[in-house]
């Protein structure tokens, strides 16, 4: 199964600095999108870093014997470290922390690993599927009933995290296989991409627009288009048995 991908970052319209952040492995081997919070400085600091530690433990330990799960979760354990370690060398990026979403493709099997709400959507076919579960207080508050998707979209608290990068405390990463057939598309966004586009017109973009690249952008326009209030990362992920040159590309 060939694998094609993409990804696009953007400041959105109203954000002076990018704190978002992603990596795509040159091989296809594992895709990270990283979403920063904590002032400007600690925001980016703090994303850059948890792409950086993730990436780096990945390639370093990517033939070792330890086992999928088990990878994903020290390398995410570890960035966590490593933004806890230059907090205390900058007290004035104390407060500094990210989200992160990776998936990775190793021994034949798809993984995925996330912290905070930085999102994996799977589309096959028409239906576009919601994969990561956010760490969000509104999350748990519709996972018991107390608030419908709809009354989550606009709430004041649908920013707050229930866990990140970035904390002391930190002791379980959410890991997972995944499912993933031919002709599926993967997509890694942070939450400017979903706080800007329900998860229909993301769907669309996705269904309408074969090349990735052009898929990428499409969703991020899209969402600068609605408002673009922060930063947009998209990384796409096609599996597809086609060489890129027989893709055909409509517009939607």
């Amino acid at each position: 199964m060939k694998c094609l991908f993409t990804g696009i970052t953007d400041p959105g319209l109203l954000r002076s600095v990018n704190q978002d952040a992603y990596y795509i492995d040159p091989n296809g081997r594992f895709f990270i999108v990283a979403d920063g919070m904590g002032g400007h400085a600690g925001g980016q600091e703090a994303s850059l870093i948890a792409t950086k530690m993730i990436q780096n433990y990945l390639d370093s330990h990517w033939t070792s014997d330890e086992d999928s799960r088990t990878l994903l979760e020290r390398a995410f354990l570890i960035a966590n470290r490593a933004i806890v370690q230059d907090q205390s060398r900058h007290p004035e990026r104390s407060d500094m922390g990210t989200t992160a979403v990776v998936v990775m493709f190793r021994n034949g099997q798809p993984w995925c690993a996330h912290i905070g709400d930085s999102r994996l959507y799977r589309l096959r076919g028409a239906k576009l599927e919601q994969i990561t579960e956010d760490h969000t207080w509104v999350a748990r508050a519709m996972k018991v009933g107390d608030l419908t998707p709809d009354q989550a979209r606009v709430h004041p608290w649908r920013h707050i995290l229930s866990k990140c990068l970035g904390r002391e405390d930190l002791r379980q990463i959410d890991v997972q296989p995944i499912d993933v057939q031919g002709s599926d598309r993967l997509l890694l966004c942070s939450d400017g991409l979903t706080e800007e586009l329900s998860d229909h017109l993301i769907a669309f973009h996705l269904k309408s627009i074969r090349a990735c690249d052009k898929a990428a952008a499409a969703l991020v326009n899209a969402a600068k288009d609605k408002g673009g209030r922060d930063n947009i990362t998209v990384v796409i992920v096609a599996m597809d048995s086609q060489p890129l040159s027989d893709l055909p590309t409509t517009s939607p």
